[in-house]
């Protein structure tokens, strides 16, 4: 998908996000956020913040960046942050994730939500999150990828022509992402109901020769 058709997309979702995906996603984000072990002081990104849905939930003491390639996504993040008086969200910015306008190395941790199965190029996003996150970070991403099962995964494959009217690709492979990405996985575990979503943690090397499991 390009940029203009997932911004399409997500302004139509915009308004109703929250309630569509709000429930559901919640396990993961914050099974994500508990992963982060946050330490005083630790600056945050978040990248394809949304409606801010997330940004409650993380601790007070941390500082956050959350970025969004869809503005009217953001108009409710923002509104979130005021009505919340979310002091430790220090910027909403319109930002598409795979050309970041931060310095090298500016943040602690960087976590992507329900973004990398959106995005054009994911490998492009997973080195531009490398790329701003400090040597020493760690990287997190919580998505849906291709089911194990074949059934399921062969129901995936049929929705994939949809893609552009879901806003994401139902047959994201995992397997395509390590080998694509070269991210380094340090963890993987289930997330959501039945599992259906992956939680990933992993740090800021890059491996040509990653592998899952």
């Amino acid at each position: 998908m390009e940029i203009d058709a997932i911004q399409k997309v997500y302004r139509r979702y915009a308004r109703f996000y929250d309630l569509y995906f709000g429930a559901i996603f919640s396990p993961g984000r914050r099974a994500v956020i508990e992963k982060m072990r946050c330490r005083s002081g630790d600056r945050i990104l978040e990248v394809g913040v949304g409606t801010g849905l997330s940004l409650p939930l993380y601790p007070s003491y941390v500082e956050v960046v959350g970025i969004d390639v869809c503005p009217e996504m953001l108009q409710h993040a923002r509104y979130r942050k005021q009505r919340d008086g979310l002091a430790h969200v220090t910027a909403l910015e319109v930002m598409d994730a795979e050309k970041m306008r931060f310095a090298d190395k500016s943040f602690d941790k960087v976590v992507a939500m329900y973004v990398a199965s959106v995005v054009p190029n994911p490998a492009r996003l997973a080195d531009e999150m490398r790329r701003v996150c400090k040597p020493d970070g760690e990287i997190f991403i919580v998505n849906h990828f291709q089911h194990t099962n074949p059934f399921i995964a062969t129901a995936e494959r049929l929705a994939s022509p949809l893609s552009r009217l879901f806003g994401w690709h139902p047959d994201f492979s995992l397997a395509d992402f390590v080998r694509d990405t070269g991210i380094n996985i340090l963890e993987l575990s289930p997330v959501n109901l039945f599992g259906y979503w992956t939680l990933l943690r992993a740090n800021t090397t890059r491996h040509l020769t990653s592998k899952v499991g």
